[in-house]
């Protein structure tokens, strides 16, 4: 195997248990298992890829949600692999800690862009790319937020792939100084790579915690609450959006540099 697609379309079936053929032309993409198990239940259609490292389902309209893990080198290895499939659009369906009082926990972030503070992307471009999201995709799923009557704000958000970070007093003063609304592990990784493989892609942010304080800081309790009381929003807003983009959305073009 000598090119890029060669890898991925060998490679993509190996991490999901899924053939390229099967996966929609419009992605939902998590980290949390439990969104997969939510849509698998919604629409009754079977989880594929259960014994591998990213999971996928499928509904009947040719949606697909893939569960590819936690952090930004699973998420630049989906968009990677996502490659072999002739995909319309991804929609990444994440959670982020909220570093401004004025976003609360079960508040939508649709982020106008990422800062690429994970490293990962450094790989794709040199480090004064931005890493945007496809206006037009964001433009949809703002919509449909609205339609929903949700609350969601826009910023910016900081990519890192530190995961225990909420005690080190100067990496938060840091995050303040950037003025970021919020603060997550793969948002800035799907930007850029996305943007390396001409896909169009999105992000649609709950928010989760509150990790400038002590007190805010997630707990397996205070993480149940998020999961019992915004998730299924969170899920829905994202089916409606990418269900619905094809037929009542703008296009979106896919330009080559």
């Amino acid at each position: 195997m000598k090119t890029k697609m060669e890898i991925v379309s060998n490679w993509l079936p190996r991490y999901t248990g899924t053939p390229a053929e099967e996966i929609g032309k419009w992605v939902l993409l998590t980290n949390f298992d439990d969104y997969v198990h939510r849509f698998a239940a919604r629409f009754k259609t079977p989880i594929k890829g259960l014994d591998r490292p990213m999971q996928t389902c499928t509904n009947s309209d040719g949606l697909t949600i893939v569960n590819f893990g936690i952090g930004s080198a699973n998420a630049a290895t989906i968009m990677d692999l996502l490659m072999a499939v002739d995909l319309e659009g991804v929609l990444f369906l994440g959670k982020c800690g909220g570093t401004k009082r004025s976003t609360e926990i079960g508040h939508f972030i649709l982020p106008m862009a990422a800062i690429r503070g994970e490293g990962t992307s450094d790989d794709y471009f040199p480090p004064e790319v931005p890493a945007l999201p496809s206006f037009k995709l964001h433009k949809f799923v703002s919509q449909k937020i609205q339609e929903a009557n949700m609350e969601y704000r826009t910023g910016v958000v900081y990519t890192t792939n530190r995961r225990v970070w909420e005690h080190d007093q100067e990496f938060k003063d840091r995050l303040g100084r950037m003025r970021v609304m919020g603060v997550d592990m793969e948002t800035a990784t799907i930007f850029t790579v996305g943007f390396m493989n001409n896909i169009a892609r999105g992000a649609l942010l709950l928010v989760s915690d509150k990790p400038m304080t002590p007190e805010g800081v997630k707990t397996e309790k205070s993480d149940r609450h998020v999961t019992d009381n915004y998730v299924d929003a969170h899920i829905d807003i994202g089916i409606k959006a990418m269900s619905e983009i094809s037929s009542q959305g703008e296009r979106i073009k896919h330009f080559h540099f």
